[in-house]
């Protein structure tokens, strides 16, 4: 398998691999791009691909979201639940940095005992149920009563979950924790592996740093280097604890770089030149979940520019991610504005090739 030499970490498990190095999605712009990687559309503010799998597999922990995003995408459409439940969405998360700061805001009033803040929230949802039964229906409302006692019931649980000091030195280093380039990152994918193993559906990490338009050369290695062990920390963690097989692991953006160099001022050296967006072709990583390890899938033009072998559409992508976690893509359906919806909306095959 080729990789970089930026990459030293991620080619260690790279027999747990598997590359997609012939993905297309149907737009150059971040905005539009990053919505149909995580909502299988480019404008419409559909369910994510997250709040999905909520909706179709439930959680197999009550005190916890089925859908945490951790260090969420800005646009908060690529986490949101669309039409669906309100309870569905992502529950934004962030890694403490120093002292004090909290992983999920309001999460917990430190001034009221449970007991006084459980018959305040009693009363509260006796008062919302009463106006829901009055509106007969209302999505708002409904996500509102089933996040409050979510919320309440996650006080138990999530301050547990997010505390890293509780993980030996090992496996912190395992992932880069320690004050260096890839710290945040390692304990955002640490994170992930502790709420993953606690029963949350779906855990999204996002790693911004990627959009190389110029001085590549100096940059690119500065944002690997913030990626690389945390990913490859996660995979080699989650194998050695023997979840590698029922978890998969996806990586990826919302497209690729050009083969060609770009001067967004036109007289920069080619030394300061960067790397255009290329939606014709990228790669997306794939790891365990019952892909077929140690697999390249797909191939590019000599100028890896346009698929000519084994190409897969990010509607493909998502037929093939719900495949490995035992459903159906085209009966996860939701009714509305008259129609069944689904992730994939009427495109998308099963890449059969990848699965083990």
């Amino acid at each position: 398998m080729m990789m970089s030499d930026l990459l030293p970490h991620l080619s260690g498990v790279a027999d747990e691999l598997c590359l997609l190095r012939a993905m297309v999605a149907d737009n150059k712009a971040h905005a539009p791009a990053a919505l149909q990687l995580h909502t299988g559309h480019i404008f419409e503010a559909r369910p994510s691909m997250g709040a999905w799998l909520s909706y179709g597999l439930g959680t197999e922990n009550r005190n916890m979201p089925g859908f945490i995003t951790i260090h969420p995408p800005r646009d908060g459409r690529n986490y949101g639940a669309g039409f669906l439940p309100a309870i569905h969405q992502g529950t934004p998360l962030r890694v403490p940095r120093q002292d004090g700061e909290v992983a999920i805001t309001n999460l917990r009033d430190p001034d009221i005992k449970p007991q006084v803040q459980r018959r305040r929230l009693d009363f509260l949802q006796r008062v919302n149920r009463r106006l829901l039964k009055r509106a007969r229906t209302d999505s708002q409302m409904e996500g509102i009563i089933e996040s409050f006692e979510l919320a309440f019931r996650m006080q138990a649980e999530t301050p547990g979950l997010i505390d890293l000091s509780r993980e030996s030195k090992q496996t912190q280093e395992l992932y880069g924790i320690g004050g260096g380039p890839s710290d945040v990152n390692g304990r955002a994918c640490l994170m992930a592996r502790r709420l993953s193993e606690a029963g949350v559906r779906f855990v999204q990490v996002t790693m911004d740093g990627w959009d190389h338009h110029g001085d590549i050369r100096n940059a690119l290695p500065g944002s690997c280097a913030k990626a690389d062990q945390p990913i490859a920390g996660l995979i080699r963690d989650l194998s050695r604890r023997g979840l590698l097989q029922d978890t998969l692991v996806m990586v990826s953006g919302e497209f690729g770089r050009t083969y060609w160099s770009q001067d967004l001022s036109g007289t920069s050296p080619i030394a300061k030149h960067g790397r255009e967006h290329q939606q014709e072709s990228f790669c997306t990583l794939l790891a365990g979940g019952g892909v077929k390890p140690g697999l390249t899938h797909g191939e590019t033009d000599d100028f890896g520019y346009r698929p000519v072998q084994g190409q897969v559409h990010l509607h493909d992508l998502h037929a093939t991610i719900l495949h490995l976690l035992g459903i159906d893509h085209e009966r996860l359906t939701y009714p509305h504005l008259g129609r069944d919806y689904r992730l994939t909306d009427v495109y998308g095959r099963v890449v059969q090739e990848i699965l083990s």
